[in-house]
This record gives structure tokens, C-alpha cells and sequence, in this order.
């Protein structure tokens, strides 16, 4: 490190592990998955030493007979009875959590908390699983060892000492189960609060509002039966490669079956050329590829709106001549404002639409012409829509399309958000929402005899900013890494450091260990892969996945401590501190969560006779009335959106970027500093360029850069000594990586339509490094 270097330290430290060889560009060639991803995962196997635990684990995952589910992401388990539904990212992920170092007393002794919070986050994940409840001591800035009896009764004490309960936020991250979901809920809506922030609000929240504005219902209506006898598939904004690498055994079935699959992303990722499923072994003793996709559009950041405008366009001006370009009876019979909405593409320019989505008229007729020419269609889109300010307007604008030619409510046909974490879908279900419908209170209410608040509480940008006042004492986060994941990375950790308590419930230790409030607690808990046992026997939590299947996940390992609790086991011990006199039978329910599970049944819509169901091959699908053209909207029909199109080319000098996971990443946990779809090696610290955005500002090819980024308000903010990579992305557009260009996302940057920091859709600006 030179002198400069030193004097321009940044202020937090790094993310990935420490490079042990020189940062390398080489632009990926290869298949998607394949002999590449077996590698990678052998690799992986060897240095956690998993060899034997890591292949149990793979035959276990994902298996509806008594396996459990993938920590990961919530792509749909396979319907033909695949014996190797598995990707690389899953497995990762398993073998990540089933690790054999541990963090115990004799490491936080040997360890202070000061020394802790200058290592990076690779080095505090890579330390092992937690194994006791440990408390933060001030005196020796330490965390030191608490029973579980201790630790709740801190946390009962703080929360009946709060003036009000809203001055407490409980915060929740997907991979929570559906049961300990309820129970967490319960405990807050109990207290007198509805200040639940969750990851949605920082993915899909978007998609959400805009589906139920449209059609009645949050949620997409396809399953994956759908998705296997679509004749046109259109994927979105997705990396499907790294964030739902099983969508590529989707994929590849498509192609063989003669459907078109359009792939529209900035970059063209690796799931957007070709693949070699690696269960699919005569491809893979032969290295026979298949296509992921038959065309590719890379619009500018933000232009999805305008390309989806002008692919109704399109189809509107081909009904004039071709009655069959529209399902008129569809639209007749079960849409409304249909008439607004064809005159408001009529009236938008094909200029305009060029100039916005960053396409050419050609390419947008031939999208036009691949969905014209589908009987089925299926739109599945995923951050790379909703993490924009008009990220409702964007999911809108694809039920509008879809609409258009009655690509709902049948086989093959209609909208499908991908979520990106397990169980975040399943979160938002049970109960996870920070504006609860009256209808969904009234049944908690009768269903667990208590009088929930009614006022809405905070999402995860207003909980923030409420315990940076002051307003918000205690933060409760179950599970994720909150201190990384939000935006804003500045104003995060010092709203953590302003709460009177934080509680942190962790399999790894991480970042928001480190950064803590006044007091502070890390409660174990177990792993998805491992043995849950109550007073009644091994038990089994539910999740739901990306298409509202739910269904059993039971772990097969040994927990990798006796100190351990079970997520509902953590939330039962501080609801009852919290709650000294209240009749919801906590304990009780822990000791079995079939209870939890019937009082599911009779509290949430869809969950009746959850018991069984539950356990029938595969689980069971929620039912979504606009899959059978019912809609919940207020007209009773589906609603076209007539939203104006939004004004996205960067002004001259700046650049749009969004914020993306490396592939060796899964959200916050990040495994190496290589990114092998994209060819980077032994580099995070970096943004991809379009080679004549960097010509016009005299960057070289891997040259040193700085990155200032504007917020609405006209605040700025800084990253030093980055990388400059030339790309294959449109110009006035960049790219990085999460979590380190988060600093970069001010807290004022959220979408005014969803709430959503706009992490996709940055202004910025890039110039060589100084100095």
C-alpha cells in the first residue's frame, strides 16, 4: 500500500476476502452451469472439508419426502420427482451453513469487538457458526456469554420499559420459516406495533403494489407447470444464472421444445446464451449445450417500461389489419380501461420510445413479433424492474401487455415475479407487512384472541431514519445481515448505533454484530439443515416459494451446538418476557408446530386444513383468484394502467448504474472475489463500463476510478480507488456490486410509488482516480 493509499483509507472496511493474486478481466465464453459450476463446487466441497456432509446434504435438498428446503433462492422445486434439484449457488449456501469452525466464547474473549469491526465481512462469515446467546459488554468491548433465560428477560425488560411499542421495529429477512413468521408477527401486533420492515421492501415490494393494483393480488398467478407449456417466455431484469440458477433448467426445457425465449437485461448474462444442466449427464459427458435464449435486448437502465410501451404499441397498430392480434372478448369481458390505454400508446412516438428504452423500432417489433406470435406468454421479471422510482408503472405495464392478448388466468400464461431469497414470498403471507389489511387483522384478531394495531407502522427506509432520531429505541432483526443489506451504508450503521438495544438472530456472524447499539444481543439459531427438536419430536417448518407452492422442510443434521434454538423456539422466549400476562400459549406452541399450524389455518386466507395439505407430494398452491379471472380490484376486473412514461436518459456527463450480486455471492455472504459468468477474478472494487463512456473520459481499460453519486437532494456521495472494466453495456449506463455500493444509495432515494431504495437506477458519476 503506497502512501496515498494510506491517506485515502476508506472509512469501512472491505467486503470480499483479501485478493491473493492480481485482479483479471477475461469476458466468459462458456456455458451457463456445466462442467464450469461442477468445478466451482468441488472446489468449494474441499475447502470447507464437506466431502462427505456436502453430497448427503445435495441428495436431501429439495426432496419432498423429508428433505429440506434450499436456504436460497425460491425458485419452485422440480413437479417430475428430480432427483438432483440442486444448482451451484445452492449448494454453496448448504455447505456455507454447514461448516465446522465455530464462533464460541473462547473466540469473542480472544476477539474485541473494535478489532472485530475492521475485518472484512468474508472474514467474519468465514469464522464459523455461532453456538450461545452472547451479550455486548461495554466496560470490555466484548461480547460476552448470557443464558437464553438472561437474554430474553433483557430484551422482555427493554421492550415493557419502550413509552410506546412503537419505538421498537422487528425487522425480518426471507429465509425465515412460515411458523416462526406467524409467531414473530404475533409477538409484535401482541406488543401494539405493525413496524415490520422486511427484505420486500427492498425487492419486490414494487411488484407487489403494482400486481394488486392491476389484478387484485400481490403475488404472481403462474406455477411451473406454466412455465413448462409456455410458447413464449420473456425474462426481465434477471440474472437467472447466479439469482435463480434452477430457472435454467426451465430454460433449456423451453428451447427444446421449440418456445422463444426473450432475455432483456443491460448485460447479457450468462443464462441469456446457453447452458448444460449439470443433472442432465449425457449432456454433460458429451459438453452438449443447449440455448437459454433465442433473442437478447439490452435496454438502458430504466428503458423496460418504454420497450414493454412499445411492444403494445406494436400489437395495437397489428390488430388494425389482423382481428386476432387481440383477445377483444378477453379484454371485453374481463379488463377495464382498456380504451385509455390503447389511445395512450397511440399517442406516445416510436422517437420517444427509442429514446427511452434505448432500443431500436426493430428491435421492439421483433419482441412485439415473438409475443404476437405466442399463443402463451409468460412474463417473469426480477429487481431489475422494482429497484427503480417507476418500478410500479414497469410491473403495471407488463400486466398491461399481458392483457392485451388474455395471457391470464390459463395454462401458460401471465405474470411471474422471481423472488430472490427462500421464504421471503412466505415472509410477506404470514403476516410480514408493515400495512396490514383490516381484512387480514380481523382474522388474526378472531383466530388468536388478541386486538392488533391498526395504524400502519415502518418499512425499512422509515425505520432507518426513526432510529436515527431516536423515534425507534429497539431494532429486532431475524436473520440477514440488516447493516449490509439497506441502503445508505453511513446512515444505517448509525441508526443501529442509536438504538438502545439491538437483537441480532444469526446462524454466522456478520456485519451487524459489529455495528450495534448501546446494548446488544446475538441470538444462535438453528440451520435450515438441521434437526429441530421440540418436546414432541423432530419437527418440520413450511415455506413458500416464487409460485405460491408450500410445503415441509425438515432438517437432517446435527445441530452444530446443544445451545441452539429454533427461530419460533428465539420468538416464543421473548414474547413471553415481553408479554408477562398474555394468554397466547407460546410455550405450547413450540413444543409442536402442528398447533402453530392450525391456528395458520384458521388466521390466514388459503391456509385452511394447512396440516394436511401441507404434507400431500409437493405441498399445496395458494390460490390466486386472478389465475381464475376473479379479480379484487375495485371495478372487479383486471385495471390497465394509462401511467406516463417516464423521462430516464441520464444527463450529459452522468451514468445510471445499478447495484448487482458477484455469482460467487448470495445476497450479503459473499464466498470469493470472482465473478465467473463475467470473467472478473480477484476483484468486488469494481464498476463495468461501455468502453466509449470510458474513452470519452479518458478511463483506461482496468484503470483506477472515482465514483460520486448525486441523491434527490442534491447530497453527494463517494467511492475511491475503484476499477473501470469495459463491458458489453449501453452507454450512459454502469454497473457494481452490492453490498459495497450501497454507501452509494442515499436514504432519500427510494421510489415515491413503492418505497423502495432505487438501488438499479443510481446517478453518478465516474472519472479517473485522483492522484
Amino acid at each position: 500500500m503506497s502512501i496515498d493509499d494510506e491517506a485515502q483509507e476508506p472509512l469501512e472496511p472491505r467486503v470480499g476476502p483479501v485478493p491473493e493474486d492480481d485482479p483479471e478481466f477475461r469476458p466468459y465464453r462458456h456455458p451457463a452451469a456445466g462442467w464450469g459450476a461442477a468445478r466451482s463446487v468441488t472446489r468449494f466441497l474441499l475447502e470447507e472439508r464437506a466431502l462427505v456432509d456436502g453430497p448427503r446434504a445435495i441428495m436431501r435438498m429439495n426432496h419432498e419426502n423429508g428433505g429440506f428446503d434450499c436456504p436460497g433462492c425460491a425458485w419452485p422445486d422440480d413437479t417430475k420427482g428430480l432427483h438432483l434439484d440442486i444448482c451451484e449457488n445452492g449448494i454453496k449456501h448448504v455447505t456455507w451453513e454447514m461448516t465446522r469452525k465455530r464462533v464460541d466464547r473462547d473466540f469473542f474473549a480472544a476477539h474485541a469487538v473494535t478489532e472485530l469491526a475492521g475485518w472484512s465481512d468474508y472474514d467474519l462469515e468465514n469464522q464459523g457458526r455461532l453456538t450461545e446467546p452472547m451479550v455486548y459488554d461495554a466496560a470490555s468491548d466484548h461480547y460476552v456469554p448470557i443464558s437464553w433465560k438472561d437474554a430474553f428477560e433483557l430484551v422482555g425488560a427493554t421492550l415493557r420499559g419502550l413509552d410506546s411499542p412503537n419505538q421498537a421495529a422487528y425487522y425480518t429477512s426471507g429465509r425465515l420459516g412460515n411458523e416462526a413468521t406467524f409467531l414473530y408477527q404475533l409477538m409484535a401486533r401482541e406488543l401494539g406495533t405493525n413496524n415490520l420492515p422486511d427484505c420486500s421492501n427492498m425487492c419486490h415490494e414494487a411488484s407487489g403494489r403494482a400486481l394488486q393494483a392491476s389484478l387484485g393480488t400481490g403475488k404472481g398467478t403462474v406455477d411451473l407447470k406454466d412455465w413448462e407449456s409456455a410458447d413464449a417466455l420473456f425474462i426481465l431484469g434477471v440474472n437467472a444464472a447466479s439469482n435463480a440458477p434452477r430457472m435454467l433448467t426451465a430454460l433449456a426445457e423451453a428451447d427444446r421444445r421449440g418456445a422463444r425465449i426473450v432475455h432483456v437485461n443491460p448485460l447479457v448474462e450468462a443464462a441469456a446464451t446457453r447452458t448444460i444442466v449439470p443433472h442432465a449427464f449425457t449432456d454433460m459427458a458429451l459438453f452438449r449445450t443447449t440455448r437459454t435464449s433465442t433473442l437478447n435486448l439490452q435496454p438502458r437502465i430504466g428503458g423496460d417500461m418504454a420497450l414493454l410501451r412499445g411492444m403494445a404499441k406494436a400489437v395495437l397498430e397489428k390488430s388494425a389489419s389482423d382481428p386476432k392480434a387481440l383477445d377483444v372478448a378477453f379484454i371485453d369481458r374481463h379488463t377495464a380501461g382498456f380504451e385509455e390505454y390503447r389511445a395512450l400508446c397511440e399517442a406516445t412516438p416510436w422517437e420517444e420510445l427509442e429514446r427511452q428504452s434505448g432500443l431500436s423500432r426493430d428491435d421492439i417489433l421483433e419482441a412485439a413479433r415473438v409475443y404476437g406470435e405466442a399463443d402463451r406468454s409468460i412474463v417473469s421479471w426480477c429487481l431489475g424492474l422494482t429497484q427503480h422510482e417507476h418500478g410500479v408503472d414497469t410491473v403495471r405495464e407488463i400486466v398491461n401487455l399481458l392483457l392485451l392478448r388474455g395471457n391470464l388466468g390459463r395454462e401458460g400464461a401471465g405474470p411471474s415475479p422471481v423472488r430472490g431469497h427462500s421464504n421471503v414470498q412466505g415472509n410477506r403471507t404470514c403476516g410480514i407487512d408493515h400495512r396490514p389489511t383490516d381484512a387480514f387483522l380481523d382474522r388474526l384478531a378472531d383466530a388468536c384472541g388478541i386486538d392488533p394495531p391498526r395504524e400502519h407502522g415502518l418499512d425499512t427506509v422509515r425505520t432507518i431514519r426513526a432510529m436515527r432520531e431516536g423515534t425507534v429505541k429497539v431494532f429486532v432483526g431475524m436473520g440477514g445481515n440488516f447493516a449490509l443489506a439497506a441502503p445508505d451504508t453511513a446512515a444505517t450503521y448509525a441508526a443501529l448505533r442509536s438504538c438502545d438495544l439491538t437483537v441480532q438472530v444469526s446462524t454466522k456472524l456478520n456485519r451487524s454484530h459489529v455495528v450495534h447499539g448501546r446494548a446488544a444481543l446475538i441470538l444462535p439459531c438453528l440451520g435450515r439443515t438441521e434437526k429441530d427438536h421440540q418436546r414432541r419430536g423432530v419437527q418440520s417448518t413450511s415455506v413458500e416459494d416464487s409460485m405460491s407452492m408450500v410445503h415441509l422442510s425438515v432438517g437432517m443434521k446435527r445441530p452444530a451446538s446443544p445451545h441452539l434454538l429454533s427461530e419460533p423456539a428465539i420468538v416464543a422466549g421473548m414474547a413471553r418476557a415481553a408479554l408477562p400476562d398474555s394468554e397466547t400459549p407460546w410455550d405450547w406452541y413450540v413444543e409442536d408446530y402442528d398447533r402453530i399450524r392450525d391456528t395458520m389455518a384458521e388466521a390466514l386466507e388459503g391456509f385452511e386444513d394447512f396440516n394436511r395439505r401441507v404434507r400431500l407430494p409437493l405441498g399445496f398452491r395458494i390460490k390466486q383468484p386472478a389465475r381464475e379471472l376473479v379479480f379484487l380490484t375495485p371495478s372487479g376486473r383486471a385495471e390497465f394502467s394509462s401511467a406516463a412514461l417516464p423521462d430516464i436518459v441520464p444527463e450529459p456527463g452522468t451514468l445510471a448504474l445499478g447495484t448487482m450480486r458477484s455469482h460467487d455471492q448470495w445476497n450479503t455472504t459473499i464466498y470469493s472475489d470472482n465473478d465467473r459468468y463475467r470473467g472478473v477474478k480477484n476483484l468486488r472494487t469494481l464498476v463495468f463500463m461501455n468502453r466509449a463512456d470510458m474513452r470519452e473520459r479518458g478511463i483506461a481499460d482496468m484503470g483506477p476510478v472515482d465514483i460520486t453519486s448525486t441523491a434527490k437532494d442534491g447530497s453527494s456521495r463517494f467511492l475511491t480507488g475503484y476499477t473501470a472494466i469495459p463491458y458489453d453495456i449501453p452507454r450512459g449506463c454502469a454497473a457494481g456490486y452490492m453490498p459495497e455500493m450501497n454507501v452509494l444509495c442515499a436514504l432519500g432515494d427510494y421510489s415515491t410509488q413503492s418505497d423502495q431504495p432505487i438501488m438499479k437506477h443510481l446517478k453518478v458519476t465516474v472519472v479517473p482516480a485522483a492522484g
